[in-house]
This record gives C-alpha cells, sequence and structure tokens, in this order.
C-alpha cells in the first residue's frame, strides 16, 4: 500500500502529483456530467479550434493521423471500414447520387488526360 501512496504523490510528501490530480478530476467530471456536456464542450473547443487554426494546420494534422492509422493497422482493416462506409452510403443515397457522382469522377478524370 505504502508503495502505491508513493506511486501516486511522486516523493511529493504527501501531496497528490499532477497526474493523479487531473486523473481524479477527469473522473468526477465524468460522474456529473452526460454525453450533451461533452458533445457541448467538444464542439466548443472544434470552433476555437477552427479560428485559431488555418488549411495547413489541418492538412499536417490529418495526414500524421492517417500516418498513425495505417502504421497500426492492415489491409484487413481497411476493407472493413471502406465495406460498412459503402453500406452506410448506400443504404442513405438513391441511384441518382451514384449517377451523380459517376459523371463528376468522369469529368475529372477526362481532363487529367
Amino acid at each position: 500500500m505504502a508503495q502505491n501512496n508513493n506511486r501516486n504523490n511522486n516523493g511529493n510528501n504527501g501531496k497528490m502529483s499532477v497526474e493523479e490530480a487531473g486523473r481524479k478530476g477527469g473522473e468526477a467530471t465524468s460522474r456529473n456530467h452526460d454525453k450533451e456536456f461533452y458533445q457541448e464542450i467538444g464542439e466548443k473547443g472544434g470552433e476555437a479550434t477552427s479560428r485559431n487554426h488555418d488549411k495547413e494546420f489541418y492538412q499536417e494534422i490529418g495526414e500524421k493521423g492517417g500516418e498513425a492509422t495505417s502504421n497500426n493497422h492492415d489491409k484487413e482493416f481497411y476493407q472493413e471500414i471502406g465495406k460498412k462506409g459503402g453500406q452506410t452510403t448506400s443504404q442513405n443515397h438513391d441511384k441518382e447520387f451514384y449517377q451523380e457522382i459517376g459523371q463528376k469522377g468522369g469529368q475529372r478524370n477526362s481532363n487529367n488526360s
């Protein structure tokens, strides 16, 4: 038990470490707030981030996220999420949607020739 206290207190003479305080605060917050609270603060954070950062910022973090994902997942993972995405798209869109995106793709490809 004393060993556990030393690990949590980091030799701070009985004072709580920053890590322990953060963990306890996070646990208390999660007990006291619901899903809507987290959605609201997430939305506010996203809006603040979009005001403070430019296109290049989002390109960079997207690239980093993509690299991390590709390092942690194999071909089967991408096949599975592609299949799920295709199924969801087909449930949410009709024949005209596919005709329109097919036409756009064809136009783009003919412009690249």
